[in-house]
């Protein structure tokens, strides 16, 4: 399949810089992952409006056989800024493993240390290499919170730092060997520049024109066309049963059967009637009430309005009802996604990728999450697909690769999921 190519930040000793990143991409049956730069150079530059500068120049690059670079050539140069989570400080790595080992700090190492690892091994730098080689602890940062938590994980976090203390700058020193800025040509820069300042002008020009909308609609007398609707009365009737307790039936479409479960949200961490990480499904409704109405242990049994739902259950009043938003319909989806974005049902990849996201949570896994990063293939599909845009980079066919790594995710989910 062929990758993205995506514009990256890198926070150097000289200062930060921009450049292109080709995530993996597989040519037949090579993978492949390169930047923009040329033999042993890695091509930085100061600015988008630079880089934009560069890529109009048609010079010979690493890049240029990458099968999405006629897309790249034709971008604006306001294209070329990178987004924040493409913003990797090689410098500031010390500074964050002083710190407290939180989901932030942790999210940021693991990308910054993920990325000088592919620098490394993209311009062979032997410094870089055996520096990972030899410190197999910073891998734990993907772990998450949980890898330092008591005296393991303090002694895990006190190796991380010892290891970055001895080792890092080195490693920024031989990245920051390779990184080199092509002469440019004046006129070109000062062109992109333009463009960048127009783009921000036509952004701002837009807001301005939201807001005075906002203050003319300000003016403006509504006239309902339901004079005699009493609004507490339409409020009533919105209010179910379900609403009332704040949990939620959810109806599970797969390729090998329909399931019905429940779920609900405490503080926007998803709960689902399970326990262990397993999510007890049933396959019918009735056969999820009856499951209701005995005692069983489980995570949504020590929620406080669990025992309504079981009351229900109980005295035959429960009607397991499930609304459209609460419907998760599987098959196919893998399928489209491998015809390209076009073909997708943005609306079901939305749901599935809320639900494997949430069985995920559930679980205590931070796999899926990892899986679905903007940074990796499927991720940047899947974000593109849900949020198209006309400036952002599209996914490049064949889309084979990301396909598969969507099958192997409904795999882990069907994986947690307990027929009852």
């Amino acid at each position: 399949m062929a990758g993205d190519i995506v514009p990256i930040q890198l926070g150097l000793t000289d200062g930060d810089l921009v450049t292109l990143w080709a995530p993996r991409w597989r040519d037949g049956d090579d993978e492949w992952e390169a930047f923009l730069g040329h033999g042993d150079d890695l091509y930085g530059f100061a600015s988008a409006a630079e880089l934009a500068a560069f890529v109009r120049s048609e010079r010979e690059h690493d890049l240029i056989e990458h099968p999405s670079w006629p897309i790249v050539a034709a971008l604006s140069a306001a294209e070329f800024e990178p987004d924040d989570t493409h913003v990797f400080d090689l410098v500031g790595v010390p500074e964050l493993v002083a710190g407290d080992p939180d989901a932030d700090t942790l999210g940021e190492l693991e990308d910054t240390f993920e990325m000088v690892r592919s620098i490394g091994e993209v311009c062979d730098l032997d410094v870089v290499i055996r520096y990972f080689g030899a410190n197999p602890v910073l891998d734990s940062v993907a772990a998450g919170e949980p890898a330092f938590v008591g005296r393991d994980g303090e002694q895990r976090w006190d190796q991380i730092g010892t290891a970055v203390a001895s080792g890092w700058e080195s490693v920024l020193d031989a990245v920051d060997a390779v990184v080199t800025t092509p002469a440019l040509d004046a006129a070109a820069v000062a062109e992109a520049e333009a463009e960048i300042v127009a783009a921000q002008e036509n952004v701002v020009d837009a807001d301005d024109a939201a807001e005075e909308g906002d203050d003319e609609d300000d003016d403006i007398e509504y006239v309902s066309l339901a004079d005699d609707t009493d609004t507490d009365t339409d409020t009533d009737e919105d209010e179910t049963f379900w609403t009332s307790v704040g949990i939620d039936p959810v109806k599970i479409i797969t390729a090998a059967d329909t399931y019905f479960t429940l779920r609900c949200y405490l503080d926007d961490d998803p709960v689902f009637l399970g326990r262990g990480g397993k999510i007890l499904v049933f396959t019918s409704e009735r056969a999820l009430a009856r499951f209701l109405a005995d005692d069983h242990d489980h995570a949504l049994a020590r929620v406080s309005t669990y025992s309504e739902v079981q009351a229900a259950a109980v005295d035959g009043s429960l009607d397991v009802e499930v609304t459209d938003e609460n419907v998760y319909v599987l098959p196919g989806l893998a399928d489209d996604l491998a015809d390209g974005p076009q073909s997708v049902d943005a609306d079901q990849l939305d749901l599935a990728v809320e639900l494997f996201t949430d069985a995920a949570q559930f679980a205590g896994d931070e796999s899926t999450e990892r899986a679905l990063a903007p940074s990796t293939p499927l991720g940047w599909y899947v974000s593109y697909t849900l949020n198209p845009d006309p400036t952002r980079l599209a996914p490049s066919a064949p889309y084979t690769s990301e396909a598969q790594s969507w099958r192997e995710l409904e795999q882990e989910f069907e994986a947690r999921l307990r027929v009852e």
